[in-house]
């Protein structure tokens, strides 16, 4: 029920079931449809609200009906992905809507929190369905295997999916490797085989060289 109108415009078609999406994204619909703004703690999509992402709370709204939403924000570039009872790691602003099957928590991910706008945790989205992630320019989706591990900038890291380990290298960064001492001073390793989505820009960070 998730297709792509252009590459920064969502369209779900709803026939009586629900998706769950940020809260404002929805930028158009027809149909008949019903909205819920979720708030509070809890499992899911709703523990999404009460933890502390950009200083700000973020909300989850559900739309339930028959007919077609269009979602978007801030001109984001969209990515479709689709779970077949795997799991989705996912960095919260980069999360846009999901299938209101899908499971959806948190997941420590420690050092990458040095990223701003991130904290210390990551959502998981887990199930059989389709996930909406969000990039500044067009997210790329790469291999990692066995044979050949990844290393990625965490300022570009959106998301991964699959059996993934990951470690923090610190002390070095891609800046470093040029001469510069500006950024990030460490990089996130993936190892096993899987997927991640990077994007082709950088978020700021906290603490800079650390």
């Amino acid at each position: 029920m998730f297709r792509l109108q252009g590459s920064k415009t969502l369209a779900v078609d709803l026939t009586g079931d629900a998706v769950k999406a940020k809260n404002g994204s929805m930028v158009a619909y027809d149909g008949r449809m019903a909205f819920k703004k979720m708030t509070g703690g809890g499992d899911g999509l709703r523990g999404m609200v009460t933890r502390r992402l950009t200083g700000e709370q973020m909300a989850v709204m559900e739309v339930k009906g028959q007919g077609t939403c269009y979602f978007a924000d801030r001109a984001s570039e969209i990515s479709l992905v689709s779970l077949h009872g795997d799991k989705l790691y996912v960095e919260a602003s980069n999360l846009l809507a999901t299938d209101a099957g899908l499971r959806t928590g948190t997941a420590f991910t420690g050092l990458r929190g040095g990223a701003s706008g991130n904290g210390l945790f990551t959502t998981t989205v887990e199930g059989t369905g389709q996930a909406a992630i969000m990039s500044d320019g067009s997210a790329v989706a790469l291999r990692v295997t066995p044979q050949y591990p990844l290393h990625v900038d965490p300022g570009a890291y959106i998301a991964h999916q699959g059996s993934l380990r990951q470690q923090f290298q610190s002390g070095v960064n891609f800046r470093t490797f040029m001469g510069e001492g500006s950024g990030e001073a460490f990089q996130i390793r993936f190892e096993g085989e899987g997927l991640v989505y990077v994007q082709p820009s950088e978020r700021n960070t906290l603490g800079g060289d650390v």
